[in-house]
């Protein structure tokens, strides 16, 4: 899937989630907000699943799992990002961009 329409479908997302919402905007904006510490938590409980850590529940989830998770947090900070600013792909590029030259400086 192209850069394009990976923002396309994360656009169709934040479309059908606006169209079914059930709580005033400021409040579904802070809700989708608060989706991203779900989401993350699911990946921990996926890496402590997949690691054993818990003695009462042994190996409970695959490394896929932690893979599926992770995308679901990445989804879901896109559709947050697309809920602040219709140019949700403009302000990715532009921080990814920030934080490449930041860590690996400017391109060549």
């Amino acid at each position: 899937m192209a850069d394009d329409d990976v923002w396309a479908v994360i656009d169709d997302l934040w479309t059908w989630l606006d169209a079914n919402q059930t709580h005033p905007d400021r409040e579904s904006l802070l809700l989708r907000m608060l989706k991203l510490t779900e989401e993350v938590g699911e990946v921990a409980q996926a890496v402590i699943g997949a690691t054993g850590q818990n003695p009462r529940k042994g190996t409970s989830h695959t490394w896929d799992d932690v893979r599926s998770e992770l995308c679901d947090v990445v989804i879901t900070a896109m559709v947050a990002l697309r809920t602040l600013t219709p140019d949700a792909r403009e302000v990715f590029t532009t921080h990814l961009e920030g934080v490449r030259e930041r860590s690996l400086g400017p391109a060549s």
